[in-house]
């Protein structure tokens, strides 16, 4: 009623300006079969959603379905099977303060510089990193949402004056860690991704986003997405950045981590988080971990540094402690 719905046969319709639209079709009883709506999503543009609900059964005069299914983007992401109801039951059901209190700071930027010229940008649950070359930056990873994007983008700028972003390198698909490139496809930036992702972010990029713009909506770039296998060397005569495949790695296929060989540093994503400071080593034993360690091992990298995209700056030795090698 508040959005001035419209109704054809069983089915109703209805748009919430600049959030979402939403169509809910009953079935033959009058009760809810589906609900098919569109949403923005940081990666995929207009996100299509469906959810279906089926094999009712009535429990106390309420009629409840038994099976929910979901699917997002076109991706089953939910099937439900519900085995049992109890109708007007009290539900005393505490959301714990740090979660209820938590503010999410995406704007938020704490820059730290290990080496000349390379510059870790945290302050938030997840972090980038910037790299000067000669005549361009560099920066690793584009996470997130726009609004932590635009807050990178804008330091990488301060930090690196006058020249211009050419590359963000995704570290993988994963949608934290990809909610950014959006942004960064808007001012021209190529995203540089592996292979197996490349055709995926051609599709994801280019898609309109029409329930709430963003960026790259308002944008008249065409986005530029280049893929990488095993490795790629980019390099400007005096610092060089490797890119390599994490082979094995069960985080995902394609996960990618960067490698400085001049600055000794590795910076990687979800394979490796720090612990804090002075905490006690884990009682078990990560094995992603392993298998970036593994890697480091197989590609001959002399890292003296991580950079990991959550958690903190740490030495190699962090991490061989973590996993129990040192």
């Amino acid at each position: 009623m508040a959005n001035n719905a419209t109704v054809t046969g069983r089915t109703i319709s209805f748009t919430v300006p600049g959030r979402f639209s939403m169509k809910g079709t009953l079935d033959g009883r009058n009760l809810l079969e589906r609900v098919e709506a569109v949403y923005t999503n940081p990666v995929l543009g207009d996100m299509p959603m469906e959810v279906t609900y089926s094999e009712y059964k009535d429990f106390g005069d309420v009629q409840f379905p038994m099976r929910i299914r979901q699917s997002a983007g076109g991706f089953p992401s939910v099937d439900l099977v519900v085995g049992e109801v109890r109708p007007n039951t009290v539900a005393d059901i505490q959301v714990p303060d740090n979660i209820r209190q938590a503010v999410t700071p995406y704007a938020r930027i704490v820059t730290e510089q290990p080496a000349p010229g390379v510059w870790y940008l945290a302050g938030g649950s997840h972090h980038s990193v910037v790299i000067e070359m000669k005549d361009h930056a560099v920066v690793v990873e584009g996470p997130l949402n726009d609004e932590r994007s635009t807050a990178v983008l804008a330091e990488a700028r301060k930090l690196v004056p006058g020249k211009p972003i050419r590359y963000v390198i995704n570290s993988h698909h994963h949608f934290d860690h990809s909610g950014g490139l959006r942004a960064f496809a808007a001012e021209g930036v190529t995203v540089i991704t592996h292979e197996s992702s490349r055709a995926f972010f051609e599709r994801a990029l280019a898609a309109p986003a029409t329930m709430t713009p963003d960026l790259q909506a308002k944008s008249r770039w065409a986005p530029s997405v280049e893929g990488v296998r095993d490795r790629r060397t980019l390099t400007d005569g005096a610092r060089t950045v490797e890119i390599h495949l994490m082979a094995n790695s069960t985080h995902c296929d394609g996960l990618l981590m960067v490698y400085l060989p001049k600055e000794r540093l590795l910076i990687e994503a979800d394979a490796y988080t720090p612990a804090p400071p002075n905490a006690p080593p884990p009682t078990l034993v990560n094995p992603l971990s392993v298998n970036l360690d593994d890697n480091i091992k197989r590609l001959g990298l002399g890292v003296d540094q991580i950079l990991p995209l959550h958690g903190r700056i740490v030495p190699l030795t962090e991490l061989t402690k973590a996993i129990g090698r040192q």
